[in-house]
């Protein structure tokens, strides 16, 4: 039996999973600690070895599948466009002919560019149908081909990876039309599935990280994942930001919970479920950053994540 690094004893042992949008960031984060976790991990995203997404990041599925490996799962990679159906179909009969089987599928696709601090009607028509079609389209085209394999047997878990937390978006625009209903659709995602999967044994949960110290992230504020607290010099506010382990490590205790049927339907966070489960992100901490947000930030209060992390 395999435990995640975190030491919470969660286990994925001979579980099969899709993580959905694995190339870098949170899926990929999530997928390596599934791996940890003992599980197979078909990690799919546009960006392989051979081809680059239209983000043009070089981070790769084969890099996260390597990933995998080294954390002592099974990493799979393939490179999939989820918008394209029947790539995904064939995604799926893969799996199937492969491993009989998928007990957890994380909807983490995204890949837009977002056009900040612009109304609806200055924004590019065009930039922001794409962004709804790249976060929400494929997330439902996903759904509809792996769910029937994942209810195949009873137990099986989705997990709809989104950014913010249901009540924390009911009460906050999100800096861009697009975004804002991008975000809240895959909440409202996860939501209907619940209803949908109960009659077959199985649970749906959205889950959101805090602040993501993504690849990109990290490029933004000139530090690495060794230094990023030196990213406070620019704001002050990254204090509370999270590495994409925290997020893997709270999917890896989802996974490895035998009651976690109770969380159907339920807008979750890492920082939430880190208090119920005990993991921790790599520097042993457990940043509440939704909490932190709220009531620190939000507020315009000086940075202090005395008491959230």
């Amino acid at each position: 039996m395999k435990s995640s690094p975190a030491g919470i004893g969660a286990s994925a042992e001979g579980k099969v999973a899709l993580v959905a949008g694995a190339s870098r960031g949170a899926g990929r984060g999530i997928a390596v600690q599934l791996g940890a976790a003992g599980a197979t991990v078909y990690a799919t995203g546009r960006t392989s070895g051979s081809q680059r997404s239209e983000m043009n990041r070089p981070e790769t599925i084969e890099e996260t599948a390597a990933l995998v490996d080294e954390a002592g799962g099974r990493g799979i990679a393939v490179r999939v466009d989820h918008l394209v159906p029947d790539e995904v179909r064939a995604l799926v009969d893969r799996i199937r002919g492969e491993q009989g089987r998928l007990d957890v599928l994380v909807n983490d696709i995204w890949g837009a560019e977002i056009e900040w601090n612009k109304p609806v009607w200055e924004s590019s028509l065009d930039t922001g149908l794409h962004t709804l079609r790249l976060a929400v389209d494929t997330h439902a085209i996903t759904s509809h081909f792996a769910i029937p394999l994942l209810i195949e047997k009873r137990g099986g878990l989705v997990i709809e990876v989104t950014d913010g937390t249901d009540e924390y978006n009911a009460a906050h625009y999100r800096v861009s039309f697009f975004y804002d209903l991008a975000k809240a659709a895959v909440n409202r995602m996860a939501f209907a599935l619940a209803h949908e999967l109960e009659p077959h044994g199985a649970t749906a949960v959205s889950l959101t990280p805090g602040w993501l110290r993504s690849e990109a992230m990290l490029e933004a504020y000139g530090v690495t994942e060794t230094n990023w607290r030196e990213g406070t010099r620019r704001s002050p506010h990254f204090a509370i930001s999270e590495s994409p382990a925290f997020v893997g490590r709270a999917v890896a205790a989802l996974a490895g919970d035998p009651r976690v049927a109770r969380w159907n339907g339920k807008s979750l966070s890492s920082g939430q479920l880190a208090q119920v489960y005990g993991f921790t992100d790599l520097d042993g901490s457990r940043p509440d950053a939704w909490r932190y947000l709220t009531e620190v930030q939000d507020p315009g209060k000086p940075a202090d994540v005395t008491g959230y992390r």
